[in-house]
């Protein structure tokens, strides 16, 4: 049975996204660490970046919302790797959070071009994270 990262991955790229990762919420530690990654070249397994407490971690993080940001400006504010981004071709990204018990054990974060985000697909998205759930909350527990 294939895993659920790739899983996810593979439905999420048929609808459009082009890179694809999931980071798990290391609080103890104060950062967030990539557990898959479609890019791994640019984004390794083993990447790490800061939990920084700004305007993207208390939406996405303290407010357990999905983060959509549809063009380069918007998220460049919040991601310091902004630049390589958009010289993947990059312009759009979500960062959908996976909520446990009341806690956020991590991101599925989708990037794609500038506008891909519509209504439509956004909630295609999720709802295959959901479909995802269980598996994906599993595999985040296990840091």
């Amino acid at each position: 049975m294939p895993h659920v990262y790739d899983t996810l991955h593979q439905a999420c790229a048929a609808l459009g996204t082009r890179l694809f990762t999931v980071t798990v919420q290391d609080i103890k530690h104060d950062v967030a660490r990539r557990a898959y990654t479609s890019h791994p070249l640019e984004y390794p397994v083993s990447g790490t970046k800061p939990l920084t407490r700004d305007g993207w971690y208390d939406y996405c993080i303290t407010g357990q919302q999905t983060f959509v940001a549809n063009t380069t400006p918007e998220f460049a504010k919040y991601f310091f790797d902004h630049a390589l981004i958009t010289s993947l071709g990059l312009g759009s990204c979500v960062n959908i959070p996976l909520v446990e018990d009341g806690e956020v054990l991590g991101t599925v974060n989708l990037l794609a071009e500038e506008h891909h985000f519509t209504p439509q697909k956004l909630a295609a998205y999720e709802a295959l994270v959901r479909q995802h759930h269980a598996a994906l909350a599993a595999e985040l527990a296990k840091g």
